[in-house]
């Protein structure tokens, strides 16, 4: 392709070369792997880093490993401004030939919109992690010729991914084994599996308000009644969740303690023992959503400790996903719980979905289970959501300056107050000018969060812009 007709593997640009252009790269705000991705980028726009779409010899850039020694950083780094560079058009990869720079084309690959199009401003999610999500596709596909021969199905989930999920808690500071983990279909399809299992019609569930609208549906749907605890602008307060577990004895409580769907919100670790001592004592399950646990967008640093470190005899179930992390088309989930709740929901669930699919399962298993490969697509994953969070706050700033909202540390979406308009309104006149909007009304059963809007930063920062730019004169106050 483009100069390499022979199929000798093409030069690339010199790493020490690259090095010595990028001048002053070091400096300033924002991520060492945003502030490569941007300089680089600076180069490929302005001519001083070739770049064609027909991916010339010339194009190629450095191997990850060279630049990394060449500028004194991990191969982390350059790896995550690699992908930050072809989310943006900017580079393109080759399976076996190397990232090539690019000029960002019209077209799927810069994720355009035409005027007429909608916008998606409703799914928080992100795209898939490249080049490690078709790596990890590819070699799942190799290791589905030994389970071939088997009949598939396996109620529990694979060994080998439990395991996998596992050793994952158990990084993350709660000691697992596989007999405590149990697969599904999703975070959604746990819900729905667990609240079928612990709750009966008309008992009481303890809800976040505003909170998961899956699980609030889950709830409905298990013919349970949901009870709203209120959120404050600075989260949980632990006085009136006492009241609450003590005065409605319900059956479960349910909490997302790492940013909050849809606050962003982060509970401390000290919250987190006192709630899980409070809700040990009136003997309620705490149900804990961990699906964003791991999209963290503040600077490194030691998270608090999951809910279920601090479970003396089994009060706490943690529902966790590869949606949020790794892709939304992965229909990945998983429950962690005590071994005898697992077996228990295993025979429930051959009523429902059987099994979880086997190579979605692999594909999971090889991106989750090697930690050097996990910590390079998290490096990726949150930098992105990091960009486009700020690229959405400064939008939201500028074209609609009465709307208030707390900046979310991690997360994928931004809970607004939208100025003293009904959410429900605006989204239905968002619609007809081509955007999408989540009406906070959706995410509770409290009338006064009608004036709110959940927004996902999940979109490219150019979508984005064009979205609010679409909204603003419709969202400037009461009309």
């Amino acid at each position: 392709m483009g100069g390499n007709s022979t199929g000798r593997r093409p030069r690339a640009i010199a790493a020490h070369r690259l090095e010595r252009s990028l001048a002053d790269w070091r400096g300033g705000d924002g991520s060492t792997c945003g502030r490569l991705a941007e300089s680089l980028r600076a180069l490929i726009g302005d001519g001083r880093l070739p770049a064609d779409a027909r991916l010339p010899a010339d194009a190629r850039l450095p191997a990850e490993r060279e630049l990394a020694a060449a500028l004194a950083v991990s191969r982390t780094t350059v790896a995550a401004a690699y992908g930050l560079l072809r989310s943006t058009g900017h580079a393109r990869s080759l399976g076996g030939s190397g990232t090539y720079a690019t000029l960002p084309q019209p077209g799927p690959a810069r994720e355009r919109v035409p005027d007429a199009a909608v916008i998606d401003l409703m799914t928080a999610a992100l795209p898939a992690p490249e080049p490690w999500f078709s790596r990890a596709l590819a070699e799942a596909a190799h290791d589905m010729a030994s389970y071939a021969p088997t009949h598939g199905c396996f109620p529990a989930g694979l060994a080998d991914f439990r395991k996998t999920v596992a050793d994952h808690h158990t990084r993350r500071g709660v000691p697992t084994d596989a007999g405590q983990i149990l697969v599904t279909s999703g975070a959604t399809g746990a819900f729905a599996l667990l609240l079928r299992e612990l709750v009966a019609p008309h008992d009481r569930v303890l809800v976040e308000s505003p909170g998961h609208p899956n699980l609030i549906h889950a709830v409905e749907a298990a013919g349970a009644r949901p009870v709203a605890v209120p959120l404050g602008d600075a989260g949980w307060d632990l006085a009136v969740w006492a009241r609450a577990l003590r005065e409605t004895a319900p059956r479960l409580a349910c909490v997302t303690a790492d940013f909050q769907q849809p606050t962003g919100l982060l509970m401390a670790e000290e919250s987190r023992r006192a709630l899980v001592a409070l809700a040990a004592a009136t003997g309620t399950t705490l149900l804990v959503d961990e699906t964003l646990a791991e999209l963290s967008l503040t600077r490194p640093g030691p998270a608090p400790l999951p809910c279920a470190a601090f479970d003396q005899g089994g009060t706490v179930v943690t529902v966790g996903s590869a949606a949020k992390s790794l892709w939304a088309g992965l229909r990945v989930g998983w429950i962690r719980a005590t071994p005898w709740l697992v077996r228990a929901l295993v025979a429930r669930r051959t009523g429902a979905d059987l099994a979880p699919p086997v190579l979605e399962q692999l594909v999971a298993h090889r991106l989750l289970g090697d930690a050097d490969t996990f910590a390079d697509v998290l490096v990726l994953q949150r930098e992105r959501a990091r960009v486009r969070r700020d690229v959405l706050v400064a939008a939201l700033r500028r074209e609609l300056p009465g709307w208030t909202f707390r900046v979310p540390d991690g997360g994928l979406a931004l809970w607004a107050h939208a100025g003293g308009r009904s959410g429900h309104e605006l989204a239905a006149v968002a619609q007809r000018h081509g955007v999408g909007l989540a009406p906070g009304n959706r995410f509770g059963p409290d009338a006064h969060l009608d004036g709110f809007l959940r927004l996902p930063y999940t979109q490219p920062p150019e979508i984005i812009e064009e979205a609010v730019r679409r909204i603003a004169p419709h969202g400037k106050g009461p009309q």
